[in-house]
């Protein structure tokens, strides 16, 4: 893995874990009312996990789902109330403190979540039929995001479902907006990707031959900008995770 995919993890570990754990559980949260720009992030997010939701068969039982970046674990939930063996990872431990808090109490009916601390690429974790990275790429160049797709690819029969920042002026602008605050005051930036590069890079890299980009959605909603893809391999069904 490229030295700027790691540089990038270490500053996305050290920010959610410690700067933004408020935030974020503010943010995620049903019950805490926001400001204008932070509502529509939320509205934004939960219909982009709608999204990916939808992408999902209705019946995963018997079905391994790996929740890559799993935050405070409203998707994790959602895919455990299906029947899905989920396994929901983070980076940031105290995101998956509350993800664990909030899943305690709720009835989950033959599913189950087995929340984890750690990198969503670590092997032995295991193979799954479907892998979901819900803004868990928004952070990483084009290259980085083809590299961690790759690896991914190595333990998932189904498919990937994830998302990118699309290159919009807006979101150009508040990349660029970003590098003027002070170093202290800035969250890790977000990196515009245009799609048809991601899609040739994608497309040559030898790994995922055989993998098909089979849909996209862009869901922009006020400050919420973001681009749903799932790449899919036709030619396996079936996974176990730890094997």
């Amino acid at each position: 893995m490229t030295s700027s995919y790691e540089k990038r993890r270490s500053q996305l570990e050290n920010y959610f874990d410690r700067t933004a754990a408020d935030a974020w559980k503010k943010l995620t949260s049903d019950h805490t009312p926001l400001g204008r720009v932070r509502a529509t992030v939320r509205a934004g997010r939960e219909q982009m996990r709608n999204t990916l939701l939808d992408w999902l068969p209705d019946d995963l039982h018997g079905k391994w789902v790996l929740d890559a970046g799993c935050g405070t674990g409203t998707f994790s939930t959602e895919a455990a109330r299906r029947g899905a063996r989920v396994v929901a990872i983070d980076l940031a431990g105290n995101l998956v403190d509350m993800a664990r808090e909030r899943a305690a109490g709720m009835d989950l009916g033959d599913g189950e979540i087995d929340f984890r601390v750690g990198d969503f690429l670590d092997p032995a974790l295991g193979e799954f039929d479907y892998v979901v990275a819900m803004d868990s790429f928004i952070h990483y160049r084009s290259a980085d995001i083809v590299n961690v797709l790759s690896r991914l690819s190595q333990r998932t029969h189904a498919s990937i479902l994830f998302t990118f920042a699309p290159r919009t002026p807006m979101l150009t602008l508040m990349h660029a907006t970003g590098k003027l605050f002070p170093k202290g005051d800035r969250s890790p930036a977000i990196e515009p990707v245009a799609e048809g590069t991601l899609l040739r890079l994608i497309d040559a890299e030898p790994t995922l031959d055989g993998w098909t980009p089979v849909r996209t959605r862009r869901i922009a909603k006020g400050f919420y900008i973001s681009q749903a893809m799932e790449l899919a391999n036709p030619g396996e069904t079936g996974g176990s995770a730890g094997s």
